[in-house]
């Protein structure tokens, strides 16, 4: 944000030196970038007259001018086609630099002499424009300095605002924060009462079809407008902030912006259809050229401004050529309007045009400001362009909202900032940046901010804008109390540290992926319309397309990252990552968060171990199942979780293949998945190769808490190794052979592995033999051979009739 001294005086009366309002401002949070003296390299440039004007007599194109400065009379060659007899112009005498760079120097030009050189404003720096040299208003003086004549010295002040706080993105808004510590009050550039705008009798029509993107819409017609240079003030207050003037219209619409912080636009009311202002959304296919000459495509997401028949501006950002005011318009519509930041944020950037417009709204503009602002640039168009206003105008309000009461407590604010405010001071203190402030009791504040401070929202808000105001210099330092004590440990944070060093030590990499993602995953994943997976939190403003929603499963991602791997034939994948997946809940506003972890295999067993001693066997699901088991041990809760390959088709997740599928339960509890990665749905995400996965649940994990540590003492007594062959259905699942055996509670038996299953000669079709190995041990004496008879014997019994099975001969 760009501004002089001078303009800030004309809202305050600033007594201070520039350099404690550059420290002000910065201790207030508004950062000064820059500090800079405005036309101080043209002292030396001079006002003289032109007493007569005669032609050249070897150039056609130059004329001879006797001009006077001060007392002294003497030729200068010009070749500006407004050098005319008692014009007051600019001079650069022989000796003096212009801003360019050139040194001006006595010179014949074709055989006639010329003490110095007529200077147009491009030649001073002043604008770009050229077209002749200066003509100087008649109350300036031969011989006087030029920054004197022109009231030209200046400072500008450029201020680094943050995005929020959009009100001071006017010189208005920069004198109210000036105010609040000289406690003053502004003067304000529209002192009387705004008049009533209801609509009634003007040759024009107004319709605001999405109120929620444009809040506020104000509209007033005025006729006979005459459309010429605008007064050197005028053209001055813009130069110096470093705007180019175009004609009186547009720069009295630029400067009430930068004044009042609330964008205008002026249209060419006989260019606009049937008369009427539409703001409505974009249709299929519809296009505009705006003021810099761009067609530009629009989507159905952007707000604009249309007359009857077609586009006239995009909303918030740039006007159409269309409708723009031209050297032969006499009747114009004046626009003052809030629109949604969100709305204009996007087609800004989706159009890639950034304006001084889209600046601000972008931000957020006080749409109680917009009248206040249509009033004062009707008032400058009256003075300057001669306009006559009709009576009465448009003003929809439908979407504006009402602030409310923010509590603030005293004593909150002094624990916060150190200090010993009473509740007056507080009051005062917010007061003078025009706060509306209710004392409660002796320790609570009601405050309602003013429609331009969007940012203050919170308690804390308040206490931070005390803080500004009373200065952070005045805030005292105080060293920290560091308890002896040790820190307080997250235990979800330890178990995330402890399952990524687990991870990495069984050769995994871990992957970082956006929380945001496409939500095409679902299509691509194969989940039915009903599946709670896809119900997801949309993104209001996504980074783009492919980003829309909050990710309710990080499995996608991960199979992002094997696609993006095996493009670059890196076949050999082991990732995980551990992060959260958001589920939208009824009637809350904030999403649940869960922590997962999850992890992809792919490719080689034993990834980078050499072919002839380790080959090129490939992973399968027992290895996903095993990685499992291993967090499971490292987290100390093995025994509490049940690992079953699911049966029903029902139950399966669509993305994973049906016969290759492991449900884990803690309890009735679902904890996750492990499995094998549908076919078509690896082909969906561009993936060639077998790919397995787990997902589990570590909030749960942390929710269940590890098992006690014990402590059990070596063995005295030597173990007994005995094994059971079982001939049982191909549908009995190997592994519900050992649950069996660990849930039948036999006090002797120590272990039981599965070394061998079979299916062939002697084997019925249908069934298999699985061949398990018991290791029985007892505490107290050297087992014999009948003790453990009879324990095997039982649990031969039981596994033969729970699994329909028999014993397998031994021939």
């Amino acid at each position: 944000m760009k501004f002089t001294l001078n303009w800030l005086k004309e809202y305050i009366d600033v007594d201070l030196s520039v350099e404690v309002v550059a420290d002000k401002l910065t201790m207030l949070g508004l950062e000064v970038d820059n500090v800079i003296e405005l036309y101080r390299d043209l002292d030396a440039i001079k006002v003289a007259r032109i007493v007569t004007v005669r032609p050249h007599p070897d150039a056609d194109r130059l004329t001879l001018c006797d001009v006077v400065l001060d007392a002294e009379e003497f030729q200068v060659v010009c070749g500006a086609p407004n050098a005319k007899p008692g014009l007051l112009t600019a001079i650069a005498l022989p000796g003096v630099t212009l801003p360019s760079g050139m040194e001006v120097r006595k010179a014949a030009i074709r055989g006639q002499e010329s003490s110095g050189m007529l200077c147009s404003e491009k030649d001073l720096g002043i604008s770009e424009d050229h077209s002749g040299i200066m003509e100087l208003p008649d109350i300036a003086r031969a011989g006087q300095s030029l920054p004197d004549a022109l009231s030209l010295r200046d400072t500008l002040i450029e201020v680094d605002l943050t995005p929020n706080r959009p009100d001071c993105t006017s010189v208005l808004g920069i004198a109210r924060e000036i105010a609040g510590f000289t406690n003053q009050k502004l003067k304000q550039p529209v002192k009387n009462e705004l008049p009533e705008l209801t609509g009634e009798g003007v040759p024009f029509s107004v319709e605001v079809l999405d109120p929620e993107d444009c809040p506020r819409y104000g509209a007033r017609l005025l006729k006979n407008v005459s459309i010429i240079p605008s007064p050197w003030w005028l053209r001055k207050r813009l130069l110096s902030v470093g705007l180019r003037p175009i004609n009186n219209v547009v720069d009295i619409t630029n400067l009430v912006m930068l004044e009042y912080g609330q964008p205008l636009h002026a249209f060419d009311f006989h260019r606009l259809g049937g008369g009427r202002i539409i703001v409505r959304r974009a249709r299929a296919g519809e296009h505009i050229v705006t003021l810099d000459g761009e067609k530009r495509q629009l989507d159905q997401e952007m707000l604009l401004i249309c007359d009857a028949e077609k586009p006239v501006a995009v909303a918030g950002v740039m006007g159409g050529e269309n409708s723009e005011v031209i050297e032969s318009t006499r009747d114009i519509l004046l626009e003052s309007a809030c629109f949604n930041p969100l709305s204009v944020r996007r087609t800004a950037r989706q159009l890639n045009l950034g304006t001084e417009a889209s600046y601000r709204f972008e931000r957020g503009v006080d749409p109680e400001v917009a009248p206040r602002a249509m009033e004062r640039a009707v008032q400058l168009l009256v003075d300057i362009a001669g306009a006559e206003i009709v009576a009465n105008g448009y003003d929809c309000v439908a979407g504006i909202k009402p602030r409310e009461a923010i509590k603030l407590r005293i004593s909150r604010t002094n624990d916060i900032l150190g200090l010993q405010l009473d509740v007056m001071e507080v009051g005062r203190c917010l007061e003078s940046i025009e706060l509306t402030v209710t004392v409660a009791d002796e320790d609570t504040l009601l405050v309602i901010p003013p429609s331009f401070r969007v940012d203050l929202e919170r308690e804390v808000d308040l206490i931070e804008e005390v803080a500004r105001l009373q200065g952070y210099n005045e805030i005292p330092t105080t060293m920290p109390i560091v308890p002896m004590s040790f820190p307080e440990q997250q235990p979800g944070l330890e178990l995330r540290k402890k399952l990524a060093a687990m991870l990495v030590s069984q050769g995994f990499f871990e992957a970082i992926n956006y929380s945001f993602v496409d939500e095409n995953y679902f299509d691509q994943l194969q989940l039915q319309g009903n599946d709670p997976i896809r119900k997801a939190v949309a993104l209001l403003n996504p980074l783009s397309e492919d980003q829309k929603i909050m990710r309710t499963m990080m499995l996608p991602g991960l199979l992002q990252n094997i696609a993006r791997n095996t493009s670059r034939q890196s076949n050999d994948i082991r990732l995980f990552e551990i992060g959260k997946v958001f589920h939208p809940l009824a009637d809350e506003p904030l999403p649940q968060e869960n922590i997962r972890v999850a992890g992809v295999i792919s490719g080689r067993r034993y990834p980078g171990a050499p072919l002839l001693h380790f080959g090129s066997t490939p992973v399968d699901i027992y290895d996903s199942k095993g990685i499992v088991e291993a967090i499971l041990q490292e987290v100390r809760i093995a025994k509490g979780v049940k690992l079953e390959f699911s049966k029903e088709s029902s139950t399966i997740p669509s993305y994973i293949q049906p016969d290759s599928c492991i449900v884990c339960w803690v309890g009735d509890r679902l904890l996750g998945y492990i499995g094998k990665i549908d076919t078509d749905v690896l082909k969906s995400f561009g993936i060639k190769q077998a790919a397995f996965f787990f997902d589990l649940d570590l909030d749960l994990i942390t929710e269940h808490g590890p098992e006690p540590k014990s402590f059990a003492q070596l063995p005295k007594f030597p173990s007994v190794n005995w094994d059971i062959a079982l001939i049982v259905p191909e549908t009995v699942a190997s592994g519900e052979l050992l649950t069996a055996i660990d849930y039948a509670g036999e006090a002797l038996v120590e272990a039981a592995e599965i070394f061998d299953i079979y299916r062939g000669d002697a084997i019925d079709a249908g069934h298999k033999s699985v061949a398990i190995s018991l290791t029985y041990r007892s505490l107290e004496q050297t087992l014999d051979d009948k003790t453990v008879n009879k324990v095997h014997q039982r649990l031969i019994a039981m596994l033969e009739k729970r699994f329909q099975g028999k014993l397998r001969d031994a021939g």
